[in-house]
């Protein structure tokens, strides 16, 4: 994670992370973001520290439910925010800053996940911490045991079900779900993030939806725990009668 922003000044490097200009460039312009990123762009350490603080919670917390590290996500954040500086001399604003920057994030993500892929690591489980904690997840834990219609899950439990609901889907489909559910993206944003179509990343959410209320019927509609999370809470032991 940058904790102090100014440390990515001095690194030197250049990235060919440029945005190409497009219809959306009068739009794009009038992002704030963006506005700062054109000071970034002409050396400005106070407005990419700005922009740091701006987006680095939100970004911690989506990798971090990408990956299920928060320290890896904390790892990746950094990577994003040089990558950003790195690139700002060729920065030319098409789009939201938002997001070009989540286009950078899904690519670094994907990038690690294929290391571990080929290392095959298991991603270890996301654990609440730091300034976002597991925040996004409560907003959808909430958002679930207020369906219950027999009983309401402690919301510890619920958010440990909906983010096990959540990691049983395939990469594209939770990068999707948190960009859509966290970040309020809609269809051409996430497209242009995901570098698919709308009509493609239409049809993933449809799929992902419909994977989550498949593994989360039997919570919302009767209270069970699904069985993701049966399989991944062993069984404790009974202490051995006297």
């Amino acid at each position: 994670m940058v904790r102090d922003p100014r440390e990515a000044l001095s690194i030197a490097g250049k990235l060919p992370l440029v945005v190409s200009e497009s219809s959306a460039r009068r739009n794009a312009l009038r992002d704030p973001d963006v506005q700062l990123m054109l000071e970034v762009r002409d050396d400005s350490a106070a407005a990419f520290e700005e922009l740091v603080l701006r987006y680095q919670d939100r970004l911690v917390a989506l990798l971090a439910h990408l990956m299920g590290s928060r320290d890896q996500a904390e790892d990746l954040a950094q990577e994003v925010f040089l990558r950003v500086y790195r690139a700002r001399k060729t920065y030319v604003p098409g789009a939201k800053f938002s997001t070009w920057l989540f286009t950078i994030a899904n690519n670094v993500a994907s990038n690690a996940m294929r290391t571990l892929a080929r290392r095959h690591e298991v991603r270890p489980e996301v654990h609440a911490s730091g300034p976002m904690g597991a925040n996004p997840m409560d907003h959808m834990a909430l958002a679930s045991s207020s369906q219950m219609p027999i009983r309401r899950l402690a919301k510890a439990e619920t958010r440990e079900i909906v983010r096990l609901a959540i990691e049983s889907l395939g990469q594209r489909q939770r990068m999707a779900v948190l960009l859509s559910k966290f970040e309020g993206m809609g269809y051409a944003d996430i497209a242009e993030v995901m570098e698919l179509s709308p009509q493609a990343i239409k049809s993933l959410l449809a799929r992902a939806r419909g994977n989550l209320r498949e593994v989360l019927a039997p919570y919302m509609e009767r209270g069970e725990q699904p069985n993701l999370l049966k399989e991944s809470t062993p069984e404790i032991p009974k202490s051995p009668s006297p």
